[in-house]
């Protein structure tokens, strides 16, 4: 690419600097815009536009799920294809550049952002849900018995293992790319610059952005204000106080709070630190439920879930002629919609923290690592929850009951489940506030035009934004507005599938040309 193409889309040259803060105009103002309106829309009658919501999700699943599934599938293979192929080798930043993280600090960062909060509470709730059937079992497994626990840790890992992680990898790979290697933007239209040239500076390149936007907003006001009130629940479970409206804004107050003291200290004073906190207490956790569970069934629980890891994938990667189709729908295509419209999000912030390192590295790191993780996280909590409803114990025993209380019901049949509940909760809390500070700092770079840092007090606005409008929701729409937020995130995700395998293409096309030229 020439010195005159690069210039031609240069970080921040559309900006307008208003209040001591950098817009890149239009997509500031557009993206502010439909955020109001669809807040304005949600509150206004909870209940219908909940309903609408929902309904437009549901075709849109029910429609699509070939599309879903098969962009899911065709992003694992292209991922270990960058592993492999000889253009792994290509460095983001160029063949001098250096990580500027170690990579203990790397990888906490990246998994915190990227589906941390999600293993606290759905480690012990999914393999629970499937093994008692309490919404369907992954492909028609018997409930309670043998088999289905088989399944259910199979389906488990399938939902939270290479798949995800390979749709964050993409976007990452290809923002990265051309960020540091064509000193393009770090913004989600420079991925397009093979596909559409000088034309993403213009419209095309502006609804690139704007949809990156309202996706990661939506989707971290949906997080905080669900997580809110599951935070309440683990809280009323522990120790009786009231799970009132009252309880929950305090805890997004307080999470809110904390993203600003991160934001305010930056990438290295804030997520950083969090990060390595969170990572650190999360191993911990990870230990005791895997000694006190019994060592012995944590060994061989990562065998047998590794094993129907493997023997479930290609099935569970099948869509044509599933008998399940209402769990296909309600569980696996949910998710890749789910994660498809957070990798605008989690990509950006992978790629902002990548430069350095090369795609082969990058890759493996982001894909089989967090794999590795999450199958000794499920061993330990999935394994143990399994054990404890098979064995009739607890609440677990009769399966979900309340999804934010089940982690706490099966620490509650350990011991010193007092200290361990409170270290679950403040994991809870930590991993709220990193996923809030990356995601103020990924719509900031957006928003301003692709700059890699942009003015403090801009993500301290979009940080501050993030915990209103989950409050707003929460206080005047209650679960209603919160679930129709969630909803139009999750149905984003069905153009945004198409974005992404065209994204795909444009990247091989531009690795392949680095490697070679």
């Amino acid at each position: 690419m020439s010195v005159s193409q690069s210039l031609a889309l240069q970080p921040g040259m559309d900006n307008k600097q208003l209040w001591g803060m950098d817009f890149h105009n239009p997509v500031f103002p557009i993206s502010a815009g439909f955020t109001l309106l669809f807040i304005f829309y949600a509150l206004l009658d909870p209940a219908s536009a909940n309903a609408q919501m929902i309904a437009t999700r549901t075709w849109a699943i029910e429609h699509f799920d070939w599309l879903f599934m098969f962009a899911a599938n065709a992003f694992v293979v292209f991922c270990l294809a960058l592993i492999v192929l000889p253009i792994g080798k290509v460095r983001l930043g160029g063949v001098s550049a250096r990580p500027e993280y170690s990579t203990v600090s790397w990888f906490s960062m990246l998994f915190g952002a990227g589906m941390g909060i999600g293993l606290m509470f759905w480690s012990v709730a999914e393999p629970v849900a499937y093994y008692t059937g309490w919404s369907g079992t992954p492909l028609n497994a018997p409930a309670r018995t043998a088999e289905g626990a088989t399944a259910a840790m199979g389906a488990t890992m399938f939902h939270w293992g290479l798949h995800p992680w390979a749709i964050y990898a993409v976007v990452a790979v290809a923002i990265g790319f051309f960020t540091f290697n064509r000193g393009l933007p770090l913004s989600l239209r420079s991925a397009f610059f093979p596909l559409l040239g000088h034309k993403v500076r213009g419209w095309p390149g502006h609804l690139v952005d704007i949809f990156a936007v309202l996706a990661t907003i939506f989707g971290l006001a949906t997080s905080l204000g669900l997580g809110a009130k599951q935070a309440a629940s683990g809280l009323h479970f522990l120790t009786g106080i009231d799970n009132s409206l009252e309880l929950q804004m305090a805890i997004i107050v307080i999470v809110t709070g904390l993203t600003l003291l991160s934001v305010w200290r930056g990438i290295d004073g804030g997520i950083k630190v969090a990060s390595n906190i969170n990572m650190v207490l999360a191993i911990a956790l990870m230990a005791f439920v895997a000694v006190a569970g019994g060592i012995g069934l944590f060994v061989t629980g990562i065998g047998t879930t590794a094993t129907a890891y493997i023997d479930y994938m290609l099935p569970l990667s099948n869509w044509i002629g599933r008998e399940d189709e209402s769990w296909l729908h309600g569980w696996t295509v949910f998710y890749w919609a789910w994660w498809i419209s957070w990798s605008p999000f989690v990509g950006i912030f992978i790629a902002r923290i990548s430069k350095g390192r090369t795609v082969r590295a990058m890759v493996t790191a982001v894909l089989i690592v967090p794999t590795l993780v999450t199958l000794a996280w499920m061993s330990a909590f999935g394994g143990n929850a399994l054990a404890q409803s098979a064995g009739g114990v607890g609440e677990l025993a009769n399966g979900i009951g309340d999804v934010s209380v089940t982690l706490f019901e099966m620490l509650q049949h350990m011991p010193l489940s007092t200290f361990t509940s409170a270290l679950a909760v403040v994991l809870v809390l930590i991993f709220f506030v990193t996923g809030a500070d990356s995601g103020a700092l990924v719509i900031d770079c957006i928003t301003a035009g692709g700059k890699v840092d942009g003015p403090r007090k801009q993500k301290v606005m979009w940080a501050c934004l993030g915990g209103v409008i989950a409050a707003v929701l929460l206080w005047a729409g209650g679960q209603d507005a919160l679930d129709a937020l969630q909803a139009g995130a999750v149905t984003a995700g069905l153009p945004f599938t198409v974005v992404l395998l065209v994204m795909m293409v444009g990247l091989y096309k531009a690795l392949h040309q680095a490697h070679y030229m």
